[in-house]
């Protein structure tokens, strides 16, 4: 089994998370959302997150606008939906608890081994 493949697989597992944390208090265009996943290094690419960004607005979790640009064509913006802000809210819990559960697995069994 190689280590990149389930690393790979646990950043897809939380990126639809990520994007809609991205998006939580502004609007973003995908160069923007793209820039701050890898600032977090959550190596994505343009291919990856097109359909993302499809799947979450076709499921009614956001909404984009086209918006003039002083530098190219015009940007399509992409902003929660109210409906993407209660699923959101409901991430963020799960991912606490998530990230609380898995901490006490993983301290506990570094504690039995040493």
């Amino acid at each position: 089994m190689k280590i990149e493949n389930t690393k790979a697989q646990m950043r897809k597992g939380v990126l639809e998370y990520c994007i809609l944390s991205v998006l939580r208090d502004e609007d973003a265009y995908v160069a923007e959302i793209l820039e701050t996943l890898k600032d977090a290094k959550l190596l994505v690419v343009e291919g990856t997150i097109y359909p993302l960004l499809t799947r979450l607005k076709n499921a009614g979790l956001l909404s984009y606008r086209w918006e003039e640009s002083s530098s190219g064509p015009p940007r399509k913006y992409y902003g929660l939906t109210n409906t993407g802000k209660l699923f959101l809210k409901e991430l963020t819990t799960t991912w606490d608890e998530l990230q609380t559960a898995v901490t006490i697995v993983t301290t506990q069994k570094n504690k039995d081994h040493e």
